[in-house]
């Protein structure tokens, strides 16, 4: 069975930075279509960042996030810098191929 697991969250002072790595396990193919989403308690889960054939990130987030993956590890990063407080979520790792795959999620807490 395909496996997700995402590590790297913790507690941070605002303007720190942390890096989030999602192995990908249990899988066969090449991983392509991978996405950060994030979910703060009673709101809705949002896109972070998604990269494909190309890397994109929120708005929200642009200028202090960046999305890369290594295909020879199956992992896929999320490098945070200059966090906010308003950063504070439950970061989960997504894989698109033929459904998608879902992580656990880490938490990330921005707090002073």
């Amino acid at each position: 069975q395909v496996q997700l697991v995402e590590s790297g969250g913790g507690l941070v002072q605002p303007g720190g930075s942390l890096r989030l790595s999602c192995v990908v396990s249990g899988s066969t193919f090449t991983i392509n279509d991978m996405s950060w989403y994030r979910q703060a308690p009673g709101k809705q889960r949002e896109l972070v960042a998604n990269i494909n054939s190309r890397a994109i990130v929120a708005d929200s987030v642009k200028g202090r996030f960046t999305i890369s993956k290594d295909n020879t590890k199956n992992t896929v990063y999320l490098q945070m810098n200059s966090l906010k407080p308003e950063d504070t979520a439950v970061y989960y790792c997504r894989l698109y191929k033929y459904r998608e795959y879902w992580g656990q999620g880490t938490q990330v807490t921005v707090s002073s």
